[in-house]
């Protein structure tokens, strides 16, 4: 692993390969770097890659106090960028990673950034009697509080249920079954610190980018799952009008990690995406 310092003096893990124009890929709650590793080789043939442990992910302790908040993680980003020189880059957040990246937009602008992959994320997760495009449609601050009570009790079986009872039948169903893939899940998630992951949903949860979207200046490709276990239509719908040049693609009948489910897809929207900007 590479590593490199933010500006409060904590390492943060990467992995860098390939050559060519920048490439940074931002990963979602809870998870870590290697949730690209199915795109590399496509990838690294033509970028430069960036792929983080977001600061409290990764396996790796937090040695400063500092709560690993989206406004934390977005400076951690604009730390990446400095630290690598990296002007014009690409930057792709998924779930999570999308939410820092508009945090990022929103502190420190465009400039450094030549387009933007936005994949499977809300710009508010929680609803009120005015907004229904977040979590589930109905995810209010009552039913956070409740989520992060029981988050505080049995961290890994509480992740598992958000994914489980949300929209995606399949992903209740596999739950339900309580089969090898969530088992290995769960003993993955048993192995994770909760504190600063907690700590990281409280800020991710408070957090709204409406007004974010609009002022996007580069443009911008949204990868929805059609079938995603958080998710409607409506809401890729609204960003995807929200903000000025953006492309969506719909991937049908998946979850929240589209580009998990489709890969050959993916790889080949996002490339095509960079290219267009390029010739």
């Amino acid at each position: 692993m590479d590593h490199f310092l933010t500006d409060d003096g904590e390492k943060l893990h990467l992995k860098i390969s390939g050559e060519g124009p920048p490439l940074v890929l931002l990963h979602g709650w809870t998870s870590t770097h290697r949730d690209w590793n199915p795109f590399l080789e496509a990838f690294e043939a033509k970028h430069r890659v960036f792929r983080w442990d977001a600061r409290g992910h990764g396996g790796h302790a937090l040695k400063s106090a500092t709560v690993p908040t989206v406004e934390r993680m977005a400076r951690d980003l604009q730390n990446l960028l400095d630290h690598y020189g990296l002007e014009q880059a690409v930057v792709a957040g998924h779930s999570m990673g999308a939410l820092t990246l508009w945090q990022y937009l929103r502190d420190f602008g465009s400039t450094r950034l030549s387009r933007l992959v936005f994949i499977d994320q809300s710009p508010k997760l929680l609803t009120d009697d005015s907004w229904k495009r977040g979590i589930y449609g109905d995810f209010d601050h009552r039913r956070n509080a409740a989520f992060i009570g029981e988050l505080e009790k049995d961290f890994a079986e509480t992740v598992l249920r958000l994914a489980a009872f949300g929209h995606n039948e399949r992903s209740r169903a596999k739950y339900l079954e309580n089969g090898s893939g969530i088992e290995t899940a769960r003993q993955r998630l048993r192995t994770l610190n909760p504190r600063p992951l907690i700590d990281c949903w409280t800020s991710l949860t408070a957090a709204d980018y409406r007004d974010v979207l609009a002022r996007i200046p580069i443009p911008a490709l949204l990868v929805y799952g059609g079938a995603s276990n958080f998710y409607s239509t409506g809401t890729a719908e609204y960003v995807r009008d929200s903000i000025p040049d953006a492309l969506l693609r719909i991937y049908e009948g998946v979850d929240h990690a589209p580009h998990l489910w489709e890969r050959e897809r993916f790889v080949k929207d996002v490339l095509d995406f960079i290219d267009a900007g390029t010739t």
